[in-house]
């Protein structure tokens, strides 16, 4: 079949040569987050339902998640949250097989509140959170061509990956991770909202960490404070392990203490009081987001992942990516894949495919262009394998 792949050598300078870099992580608990990990369940809660009472996974899209911001007095040894956080379910999905109605709604609303509960044990999902569904059935135009037999895109869309990760990337990346991770043994008072800004100048990196404290485990400003000084120098020590640049760490740098103004709340997360979230505003498919590589703004969270290309082709173009550079055993400085899809045609058979390599010194485009090709093409050949199954798996991140 077809894949209409161009590989070409790209005259640029990697990303770890250039000047300036800058990268974005908004962690588990950021808004936008919680509504991509709660689009992603609720897709994945109904793909399994459907495999397991239909062989397949049929035609749905739950890729719009709304986060209403509740109301919050937060104070130093307790507080208490006011008005609810409001949460809204929209998409389609496939409702009645054969006469049959499918209890989506509650497929859905299980998954959410279920990763609610177990993703942010400071909420109370029961008691501070107000879930709205309205998934509703999808247009039969769309479930005509979401046949899983055949595996038609029912999408024209676009997906990007890289590789490798810079300096600046890991430490974004695994810094939220850390904080939302290991961190919380011994700084139990800090919350699962999370967000990393990763600034590199030269040789001297920033980075910039918003990180919601639970005010129930803080006795007072004091305590906060130096709460803040020992996050600084754990972060320090651990981004160290990426980088042998300058490191320089900043941490909720909007606190004024003369004010009484602290990054303090009742349940970790911003959204108790007022802070809204929606599918697709955060990561990309890789954890980060970042304004100096290539990016798709698809919203890959909630999206079918069977021939939803904007979901499939984000995560294969990553994969693709990171063999690639793999492969190549230091003969290739960076990778980026594109891949293109039509509406209705084959989704292992692209528009088109793009493969942008950096070569090292002296390395020839000719040694490593049918190799990369190759690469792609059982990727794309094996979509399942390495993506759908993955992803109902729970294996891949989306966000």
């Amino acid at each position: 079949m077809a894949k209409n792949v161009t590989v070409k050598g790209l005259k640029a300078d990697p990303i770890e040569k250039k000047e300036t870099e800058m990268v974005e992580r908004k962690g588990i608990g950021h808004p936008d987050s919680v509504a991509d990990g709660i689009s992603e369940q609720v897709s994945r809660g109904l793909s399994r339902y459907y495999l397991k009472h239909y062989g397949r996974v049929l035609h749905h899209n739950t890729d719009e998640c709304q986060i209403v911001g509740g109301q919050a007095k937060p104070m130093f040894g307790g507080g208490v949250v006011s008005e609810p956080i409001y949460i809204l379910l929209v998409g389609r999905a496939t409702t009645k097989v054969n006469g049959e109605t499918i209890p989506f709604k509650e497929i859905a609303e299980e998954a959410a509140i279920k990763y609610l509960r177990t993703t942010f044990p400071d909420l109370d999902a029961d008691k501070n959170v107000v879930l709205d569904t309205k998934i509703g059935q999808g247009s039969v135009d769309l479930r005509g061509l979401y046949d899983t037999q055949k595996y038609l895109a029912n999408d024209t869309s676009f997906g990007v990956g890289f590789a490798p990760f810079s300096e600046a990337e890991k430490i974004t990346k695994e810094t939220e991770l850390y904080i939302n991770g290991k961190m919380k043994e011994t700084i139990p008072e800090s919350g699962k909202d999370v967000k990393v800004m990763t600034s590199r100048r030269g040789n001297r990196i920033d980075v910039t960490c918003a990180i919601a404290m639970v005010g129930k485990r803080i006795a007072d400003r004091d305590h906060y404070i130096s709460l803040k000084e020992e996050m600084r120098e754990k972060i320090l020590d651990y981004a160290a392990r990426y980088t042998d640049r300058e490191v320089v760490v900043h941490i909720n740098t909007a606190d004024d203490y003369e004010s009484g103004i602290y990054y303090n709340t009742v349940t970790g997360l911003s959204m108790e009081n007022g802070d809204d979230g929606s599918v697709g505003r955060g990561n990309r498919v890789n954890g980060l987001i970042t304004p100096f590589r290539p990016m798709s703004l698809e919203a890959a969270a909630g999206k079918n992942p069977v021939t939803h290309v904007g979901k499939i082709y984000n995560l294969l173009s990553m994969q693709v990516a990171e063999k690639i550079y793999d492969a190549a055993g230091g003969d290739i400085e960076e990778v980026n894949v594109r891949i293109l899809s039509q509406i209705g045609k084959p989704v292992s058979e692209p528009l088109s495919a793009n493969i942008d390599l950096i070569l090292s010194d002296g390395v020839k485009i000719g040694r490593w262009s049918t190799e990369a090709e190759n690469i792609l093409t059982d990727y794309l050949d094996n979509i399942d394998k390495y993506v759908t199954q993955r992803v109902i798996r729970d294996e891949l991140s989306v966000f």
